[in-house]
């Protein structure tokens, strides 16, 4: 392993209510021993004549959710910039194309995130398929004891099949959390060769195969043109009776008329953590429904979690200081096809 060469700049770009959050006290001990932060406070403006100072003399910008758009305007003033190293998921809202062109490196610290979305995705797994989610309202409702296994039908874990659409980080890894489970796990993602499919433990297979064979469908794929509305009208009706929706990726990815349609029929179930638009509306059947769990966008990493990231962009960091690749390094060729 090489020698650290230098201790580099660093400059943070992020929303400051974050940072105490992102970062404990002992991983701003362990900033400093990394690099130079040239200023605790981060930077919310570039235009601002405090960035301009900072970006003079930066070569790593430690950027995190909300950090201002990295374009060729702030490349120009920032003459020593080697590296953006995201404490957050994507990196499409602050990265401009024009940083790969330059020759800047770019990380993200999604295989973090990925790890409470697939923490949470698994626990909704397991209780979907347990019926949890309309056992709670029933029982609150009726207060007595009932025969559970014949008013719910199907009930129970063992033997069931889970399909994941998207084998992205979050997706592989619920895949990953499933392996001591009795299910089979089905998974589409046209970019994924069968033989890797078969060394995630997963069987391939078309959307529309995958939808009708399954007790539990979760979604993971990301967010792109071609993954508008995915799951459509036409794609839920073939859902089992009584299959359950999982989307704790992008409501974009499921048309959310045709799914509440399905909802409120009481045909199918959901955990929906996301949904379009990313607040319903104060009148929104989905809030009542007994078929549906409905959080607001908690699944990716909150609190205490966030600090997993933060981590992993230390990391980061002390490998560019030693002089090393980047592990977590994104592609220019990588954008059209990830989150």
């Amino acid at each position: 392993m090489s020698q650290r060469q230098h201790r580099p700049a660093v400059a943070l770009a992020l929303v400051p209510e974050l940072t105490a959050d992102l970062f404990s006290d002992a991983l701003r001990v362990r900033l400093a021993s990394i690099g130079d932060v040239l200023d605790e406070k981060p930077i919310t403006n570039f235009a601002s004549p405090r960035a301009a100072a900072l970006l003079a003399r930066v070569e790593v910008l430690l950027t995190s959710w909300g950090a201002p758009l990295i374009d060729a305007a702030v490349l120009d003033r920032a003459p020593q910039l080697r590296a953006i190293v995201h404490a957050a998921g994507t990196v499409k809202m602050h990265v401009d194309p024009i940083c790969w062109q330059r020759g800047i490196q770019v990380t993200s610290a999604a295989a973090a995130n990925a790890v409470p979305v697939a923490e949470f995705t698994l626990a909704a797994i397991l209780f979907a398929n347990k019926r949890v989610f309309r056992l709670q309202s029933r029982y609150r409702e009726l207060r007595a004891a009932r025969f559970w296994g014949r008013e719910f039908p199907g009930l129970g874990n063992y033997g069931r099949t889970v399909g994941i659409v998207g084998a992205s980080q979050v997706g592989r890894r619920v895949i990953e959390l499933l392996r001591p489970f009795d299910f089979t796990v089905l998974v589409h993602d046209p970019h994924l060769a069968p033989a890797d499919a078969a060394g995630l433990g997963a069987r391939p297979m078309a959307l529309e195969e995958l939808l009708a064979a399954s007790d539990v469908v979760s979604l993971h794929a990301p967010a792109l043109l071609e993954t508008h509305h995915q799951i459509d009208a036409q794609r839920l009706a073939l859902l089992r009776d009584g299959a359950t929706l999982i989307n704790t990726a992008r409501g974009w990815l499921v048309d959310g008329v045709a799914l509440e349609r399905e909802l409120v029929s009481g045909r199918i179930d959901a955990v929906l953590d996301t949904t379009d638009p990313e607040v319903l509306p104060g009148d929104s059947p989905l809030y009542e429904l007994p078929n549906v769990f409905l959080t607001p966008h908690v699944a990716g990493a909150m609190g205490s979690e966030t600090q997993r990231m933060a981590a992993l962009a230390l990391d980061e960091i002390e490998r560019f200081a030693r002089g090393e690749p980047l592990r977590y390094a994104i592609r220019a060729e990588d954008l059209a096809r990830i989150a």
